[in-house]
């Protein structure tokens, strides 16, 4: 068994590398970037997922160490979210948009019994959901904060007509900011036509059964639907009440 394990492994490293060289070679003949980039990039993925897979099969074994891991991981999704908005200190506020998504999402499940209160369950979830909804959040902030500097003079004439500042703002941030969802949005619609997603590959491989991958998978993904909702919602006003400025 340990034999076969190691011409697994070995046939996956090969793998790798062969095909990190030819996207390298790719990028070397069409002069996209430096040659080493994906070698680079993909060595550092290899070992910050052997650093993770090492603090997961500790942290597994416990609710509060799946927990503070969970923390840990909110709080570079805060970071992330933060300096991707280019919203300088005030980015920091978006950690209330991250929050409510991720809560509004874990709690029904949590509650339901849905997803069981263990580690195991508890970090690939929050992972997902967590992961989406920062991507959601910082691409909402980025984009109503450079529509406000673009379409400044519209939200002077909103103030000139009597608006208050949270309502002028909000004319030029709600549509932008609702651009953020889309890709969820789109995700979800082509589901099982054009892709499909890791939740539903993971189970699949593992139980064989495609009944059950497809009840995980709607289930991820309507929760990330809620979450990235919920997050935008609340980064439009954050915006919109200038707590996220620049």
């Amino acid at each position: 068994m340990s034999a076969d394990l190691a011409d697994a492994g070995f046939a996956l490293a090969a793998l790798c590398a062969a095909m990190a060289v030819a996207a390298a070679l790719v990028y070397r003949i069409s002069g996209l970037d430096r040659a080493l980039s994906v070698p680079a990039a993909a060595l550092r993925g290899a070992a910050q997922l052997a650093v993770v897979s090492l603090v997961l099969a500790a942290a597994l074994r416990h609710l509060w160490s799946a927990v503070a891991v969970l923390l840990v991981m909110f709080a570079a999704a805060s970071v992330t979210a933060a300096r991707r908005s280019k919203a300088g200190s005030s980015g920091l506020w978006l950690t209330v948009a991250l929050a409510v998504g991720i809560t509004a999402v874990l709690t029904p499940m949590l509650a339901s019994g849905v997803v069981p209160l263990e580690g195991v369950a508890l970090i690939p979830i929050g992972g997902i959901v967590l992961g989406n909804a920062m991507t959601s959040t910082s691409l909402a902030a980025k984009r109503a904060l450079d529509s406000i500097d673009q379409r400044r003079g519209e939200v002077e004439a909103a103030l000139s007509l009597g608006l208050d500042e949270r309502d002028s703002r909000m004319l030029v941030v709600h549509d932008v900011a609702a651009d953020a969802l889309l890709p969820g949005l789109d995700q979800t619609r082509t589901v099982g036509l054009v892709t499909l997603p890791g939740a539903f590959v993971g189970v699949l491989l593992a139980s064989g059964s495609a009944v059950q991958a497809g009840a995980v998978q709607i289930l991820v993904l309507v929760g990330l639907l809620l979450a990235q909702t919920c997050s935008v919602a609340v980064t439009m006003e954050l915006v919109a009440r200038g707590l996220v400025r620049r």
